[in-house]
């Protein structure tokens, strides 16, 4: 109930948009990448455009192959090219975030061998151990964490990725009049550092839908979030939250409206840092 009322009041104020999240909320049905820029915008422009809006940006979005199917080519050909370097990692995480399972990857890379070599098998296998582990209980805990909350986890924040430590989840809650975007994050999951810039206004509100999660504001103290928390968060303050090392979490995510408002990516929370919340 402490849920819905604060929901209900959130409803009822029509001074909110939500810029990054609905940017998010689009990108459940498109790919975007950024990794091109972010890595090489400035020494290797013409490969950053090549790879951001040629191969993710148009091939990577082609109906003409679903994505999972796409997902487990490209690990294929990885494979037998005998890259098994952090980007077939990559693929390989991309394509367990793309629903193919661990009986399905280990079905693929037994056939690859037979075709590309024994050795570059073993060293597939080697890397789809780490991503695939512990798979199974991680869903039964999701479906768990799933059962107790009142909004839908959603879809693999996919185009985010890169801004988070461990797997999120979005998923639309409102798309009219107060754009509302539930995030999920697994145990261990964080954002990175990052800020909300805004001239006047803006600033972001989260609300706790279950689980146990942290926000930490920079030179602050973390702060416990647990369902129905809020937490206030200004405009130009550098902050991040995620969840407990333990837990799942959820949380509601609003963006308040402002002038000229933009999102700062920053670096990742370390391990140290961390490693310090219970």
């Amino acid at each position: 109930m402490k849920i819905l009322k604060i929901a209900c009041l959130m409803l009822a104020v029509t001074a909110f948009s939500f810029n990054s999240f609905a940017q998010e909320g689009k990108s459940m049905t498109k790919i975007v990448q950024t990794a091109g820029r972010d890595s090489l915008g400035d020494f290797a422009p013409e490969f950053a455009h090549f790879n951001d809006d040629i191969l993710f940006g148009e091939n990577w979005n082609n109906q003409d192959i679903d994505l999972k199917t796409r997902s487990m080519l490209t690990v294929a050909v990885l494979m037998a090219q005998g890259l098994t370097d952090s980007s077939l990692q990559y693929h390989l995480q991309n394509a367990k975030n793309n629903g193919v399972t661990k009986e399905e990857i280990a079905a693929m890379i037994t056939h690859v061998a037979f075709y590309a070599g024994w050795p570059k098998a073993w060293a597939t296998f080697r890397l789809a151990k780490e991503v695939w582990q512990d798979d199974a209980p991680a869903e039964n805990a999701k479906e768990k964490h799933q059962q107790s909350i009142m909004f839908p986890i959603g879809a693999p924040n996919d185009a985010y990725a890169q801004y988070f430590v461990g797997q999120s989840y979005l998923a639309p809650v409102s798309t009219e009049q107060v754009k509302i975007f539930n995030v999920t994050f697994e145990p261990k999951c964080r954002n990175n550092w990052h800020i909300h810039h805004a001239k006047t206004g803006g600033g972001q509100m989260l609300i706790g839908v279950g689980g146990r999660g942290y926000y930490q504001e920079w030179g602050k103290e973390p702060i416990e979030i647990k369902e129905g928390d809020v937490i206030h968060i200004p405009a130009n303050v550098k902050h991040w939250h995620g969840a407990a090392p333990d837990s799942w979490f959820s949380h509601l995510a609003i963006e308040i409206d402002g002038e000229e408002t933009s999102n700062e990516w920053l670096e990742k929370v370390s391990d140290e840092e961390y490693g310090k919340l219970k």
